[in-house]
Parts: structure tokens; sequence; C-alpha cells
């Protein structure tokens, strides 16, 4: 399967240094941890146990001067349950505690920072990093983190900074560069009506348009084999001028995707590929939500945005590293992040 999900999955379960530039972020992942940097400059760095199961640590820092890292804790509930509801959490480095962390909003635990502080210190050194309270102890690996941490640093600008969490310097935080405005985008309003199958006559004609538009290998589906029939084309109103086709692409174990194509509302151009890989379209948004495997712990995720002439990204994120701790993943960490604003004329 050549798709979107196989990509992302091979990103999140590589045990050895994976670098990925792009325009929209920056991800990179080594040993026990991985950083995730999107389009505005904010870096999410998380950490793992050596072993899967137990919990992950996450440490945020937004783009731009003067920002400190705020650091959470997740830990796997996928078996034992353990919740900020039951939990007195604990956090112990080199066997001493560093006090009690308090409840998030999100079934997690958020630091304090100097909670924060001496964690980085620790797993950037020899220090033993522990949480304590839960059914079991997380142990946190420090096995990954200097590499991630000064990834972090360099795709910031804070390297030779008094504020790198690595590579300190004498340059002042006002030499880090500006985080960048978050992209808007103007979705327009889309009609109220329900996709219908092609018939037979449309079906002929429009076939071949797809075909030339997305390879086999992306969506083999649309094709005819000796044992399976190619899978119907169907049809949804965009507006007045454009359609939106949709066909089943490819399907494995666990993971199936559906192509998009936008077509002026007469059918008689070319049509305009928006992924083979979709999972959803309502009202205007097609959504991408692929499993890195099939527990379901991790997932990549990508929407997409009408804006009257053209889908545009409008978010790209995966879940973390699959590591057996939450069911549908552990935490977001996008690359592409927007503003979605209404048009003037959307209801």
């Amino acid at each position: 399967m050549k798709s979107f999900a196989v990509s992302m999955v091979a990103l999140m379960l590589s045990s050895v240094s994976v670098s990925t530039f792009a325009a929209d972020g920056v991800s990179f992942s080594y040993k026990n941890w991985e950083v995730v940097c999107d389009n505005i400059l904010t870096c999410r760095a998380a950490g793992y146990g050596s072993e899967d199961g137990g919990g992950s640590v996450l440490l945020t820092r937004d783009g731009g001067p003067n920002n400190e890292v705020q650091g959470r804790v997740m830990l796997a509930d996928i078996e034992e349950n353990d919740s900020p509801e039951t939990v007195e959490l604990t956090l112990f480095i080199d066997n001493q505690s560093q006090g009690t962390i308090a409840p998030g909003p999100e079934g997690d635990w958020q630091l304090t920072p100097p909670q924060t502080d001496a964690l980085i210190k620790a797993v950037t050194g020899s220090g033993a990093v522990e949480f304590r309270g839960a059914k079991a102890t997380f142990i946190l690996s420090g096995d990954g983190a200097n590499a991630v941490l000064l990834k972090m640093d360099d795709v910031q600008g804070r390297v030779n900074t008094v504020g790198a969490l690595l590579k300190k310097g004498n340059k002042p935080e006002s030499s880090v560069p500006p985080a960048p405005t978050k992209p808007v985008i103007v979705a327009a309003p889309t009609l109220e009506a329900a996709e219908k199958p092609l018939d037979s006559q449309q079906d002929s004609a429009i076939r071949p348009l797809l075909q030339a538009a997305a390879r086999q290998d992306d969506c083999d589906r649309l094709y005819p084999d000796p044992e399976n029939p190619p899978e119907a084309i169907t049809v949804t109103p965009l507006d007045d001028k454009h359609v939106l086709l949709s066909s089943l692409c490819w399907r494995a174990a666990y993971n199936e995707g559906y192509g998009y194509w936008v077509m002026d509302a007469q059918m008689t151009g070319k049509p305009k590929r928006v992924t083979t890989s979709g999972t959803s379209y309502q009202k205007g948004i097609i959504d991408i939500a692929q499993k890195g495997r099939g527990l379901g712990d991790c997932w990549s995720n990508e929407s997409w945005v009408w804006d009257g002439k053209a889908f545009q990204l409008s978010s790209s994120y995966t879940t973390g590293m699959c590591r057996y701790l939450r069911a549908g993943g552990t935490w977001v960490l996008p690359t592409l992040v927007t503003e979605v604003k209404k048009a003037d004329n959307a209801l």
C-alpha cells in the first residue's frame, strides 16, 4: 500500500534517526524520543519509556523569543485505567521527590516550570526520572533526548542562545527568530446535497479521467481486476460550479483510503485530485485518519477545507509513537496548523 498512512507510520515506528523537512513542518525521532515542529515553529517533543506502556512526557515550546517549555505527562490507560481522578502522581529524579504533579484538563498531568526544568536537565544528563503513584511506576527513558531537544533548539533558532535547551551560548533571547503568523483559510459555503453514484454513461466517461489523475498504485480499486469489479464512483455537488467525485482507492489490513477529485459541475473538464487516502467528506471538509497499526494506539490525520476554488490542506498531525499507551493516540503533534474562517456569505 503506497499511501499517506504508510509514510507517516514509517516515521513513527523508526528506531533510528529520521529527519523530514517540509514547508509545513519538521519531524525528527531518535530512540525513545521524537519532536514535531509545526509551520509556526511551535515544537512538541515527546519522550517515552524504554518499553511499551508506562506513559509519555510532552515538552511544548512556542516559536519566538522569551517562551518557556511547558511539560505534561500522560500515563497508559489501555489496561491500567490510571487517571488524574484516581492517581496522585509524584515526580522523582534520582530518587528525590520533586513534588506532586497537578492534574490537567485532558486526562493528563501538568508539570510546573521548576519540575519541567529539572526533568530536562535529568534526561539530557544521566538523571533517573520516575513518575510514582499509579499502579505501576513510569520510568522515562533519556535515550534520544539529547538529539531530539537539540533538533528542537535548531528548528526554533535557539542554538547558542541563553534559552537553548542543549547547546547554550551567550546570544540573547531577542536573537531568536519570531514565530510565523498562522495561515488563514476562508472556508466557502457548500451545498446541502447528498452524494449519489454515477450512472453507467457518466461512469464510462469519468473513470478514465480519474485514472489519469491518479496512479494505479495509489488507487487500484478504480481499475477492474480478475477477482473484483471496479469500485463505484460517487458525485457530491459542492456549489453551482463544482462537484466532488469520490471512490474507494485502496483497502489494507486495518485502513482504507478514498480518492477525492474536484471537477466542474458539468463534469466535462479535467478532474483535480485532492487525495487518494481520504476517510470522509462532510460540509466542505475532507478528513484523513489512518491507524499506525491495528491496535489503534497511534494515528496520522489530515484535513482539507473547501475555499470555493479548491480544497486547501488545513491541518496535519500524528499522535506520537506506537507505544501501547492510549486508544486513539497519546498526543496531538501537528506539522501544519491554520486558522479556518467562514466566508462572509456562509451560514
